[in-house]
């Protein structure tokens, strides 16, 4: 007769361990413009929550979502932070950490590079930045969701962040969070961002001060993308035809295809009147243009492009950028960036219509790459195996803007609604001649087209400098942005 036993008490199921925040401090001092300044860093992931409603206890709770990675850098002895500024900082993309504006320009530490931007040969090394804007503001670089060290929780996919929308929120909160964890709320706060980042940036203006009810004094935008209208080149779409010109015409002067001698300025406002006036006239008359009038847009545009009146012939007056990253110099068997056109590099084949790389991010990826991961650990003690995620293709290829369906992205209109409902609101933008991904010429159309109020025009600076999409990997360049970017947080605060 078998044994009666009694029943098991139900076991419970495991249950998942609390995602918690993981920092480490460490201390740190640098000399910049001749003075010593000592500080702390803060390292590592802030978990970051969402309200969820829950059905068995049918209420609104906080659960934990994603796990932000960020490096902070606050200066030591700081009694009152109200005057203090504080800048928030991203890269683009999508899909790109903030290890470039962290390590090439804004950061206490700098990878070294030629002072032309190129690569020296490896093995890489960190040195002080002396440009660094750390004697005038806090800083805190920010990860997006699957870039640098940032992950959802476990049983969260990421791909619900690879949006617009929910990029600009969970960066967004993250801000409050901070600002809200270390007392920042009445610090001057400035966002600094690049190339897509500066389309974030522009969108978080609006957020921060829509949701959170937090105003900020500026924006910095370097290689700034508003309006994508005037950067994506379509058959319906003109306008990157003539936005893009006057970076054509700075990329043929520093290559020596001009067939005419001139300084730069003279010549990009030569291109700049051209492209305004009878080139634009031609592309909106399309068919209608005549013979003559077609021979002298031809002609002038091979003058201003450094390219063949025969391949402009062929384009039918409209040479897309990848074609022109491939022909200015097909006939030395070299191609020019699209991030910054002095740069040449080589195919395999002469012949095919678009390059295979960019030469800038075959100058930068290796060093920047072996410099952070170096620096996380060795200096800043924080200690991982999760490959940090430099430029994510995988973000980028999920990036989804339906939030701007059947129409082109535009964040300009929030940047002029933050700036009217915030008077206050101060935007710094930098531009490379050289920068062939996001030219100068379409920032400077976005801008006098943001419908903003003539009195607050004035709060718009904009700067320019020789170099190209990361102006700050030319030496000189550098230089003149720690100027301007440090008069403008001082006016802006």
């Amino acid at each position: 007769m078998a044994e009666k036993t009694e029943p098991k008490p139900e076991e419970k199921k495991d249950e998942k361990p609390t995602p918690k925040d993981n920092l480490v401090e460490s201390k740190h001092s640098i000399k910049i413009g001749g003075k010593v300044i000592k500080y702390t860093v803060t390292t590592g992931t802030m978990v970051l929550k969402e309200e969820v409603n829950d059905k068995e206890k049918d209420a609104e709770v906080e659960k934990p979502r994603a796990q932000i990675f960020f490096i902070a850098y606050t200066k030591d002895g700081v009694r009152d932070k109200s005057k203090r500024p504080i800048t928030f900082s991203f890269n683009g993309g999508p899909g790109s950490s903030s290890v470039w504006l962290h390590m090439g320009v804004l950061g206490p530490r700098r990878v070294v590079l030629t002072d032309e931007g190129e690569m020296p040969p490896p093995p890489f090394k960190l040195t002080d930045n002396q440009y660094s804007i750390l004697d005038e503001t806090d800083l805190v670089f920010i990860d997006p969701m699957s870039t640098g060290y940032s992950r959802p929780v476990e049983g969260e996919k990421s791909k619900e962040w690879h949006t617009f929308t929910k990029d600009i929120q969970s960066v967004g909160d993250f801000i409050r969070l901070y600002a809200t964890r270390y007392h920042r709320w009445l610090s001057p706060k400035f966002l600094a961002g690049e190339s897509y980042g500066t389309t974030r940036s522009a969108g978080l203006s609006g957020y921060l001060q829509d949701r959170h009810g937090m105003l900020l004094n500026g924006l910095v935008l370097i290689s700034a993308v508003l309006d994508f209208t005037t950067i994506d080149f379509n058959l319906n779409n003109d306008l990157p035809y003539i936005m893009f010109l006057p970076a054509y015409t700075a990329t043929a002067w520093y290559h020596g295809k001009l067939n005419f001698k001139s300084s730069l300025e003279a010549a990009l406002k030569e291109a700049k009147e051209f492209a305004m006036g009878e080139y634009a006239t031609a592309l909106l008359k399309g068919a209608s243009l005549t013979r003559e009038e077609r021979a002298s847009v031809v002609e002038k545009l091979s003058r201003y492009t450094g390219i063949s009146q025969d391949f402009i012939e062929r384009t039918d007056l409209r040479i897309l950028d990848q074609h022109y990253f491939k022909e200015l110099l097909r006939e030395r068997g070299k191609t020019v960036g699209r991030l910054d056109s002095r740069y040449t590099g080589t195919d395999r084949s002469g012949v095919t219509s678009t390059p295979e790389y960019d030469p800038l991010f075959a100058q930068v990826n290796g060093p920047y790459t072996a410099a952070f991961n170096d620096y996380i650990r060795t200096e800043l003690k924080f200690e991982t195996d999760t490959p940090y995620e430099i430029l994510s293709e995988k973000v980028w290829m999920q990036w989804s803007y339906s939030y701007f369906q059947n129409q082109y992205v535009n964040v300009a209109e929030t940047l002029r609604g933050a700036m009217t409902f915030n008077k206050y609101l101060k935007v710094f933008v930098a531009n490379g001649y050289f920068d062939l991904g996001t030219p100068y010429f379409a920032t400077e159309y976005t801008f006098d087209h943001l419908g903003l109020d003539q009195s607050l025009r004035k709060n718009i600076r904009m700067a320019y400098y020789k170099a190209g999409h990361m102006m700050y990997v030319h030496l000189p360049s550098l230089k003149e942005m720690k100027k301007d970017i440090t008069k403008f947080i001082k006016d802006a605060s």
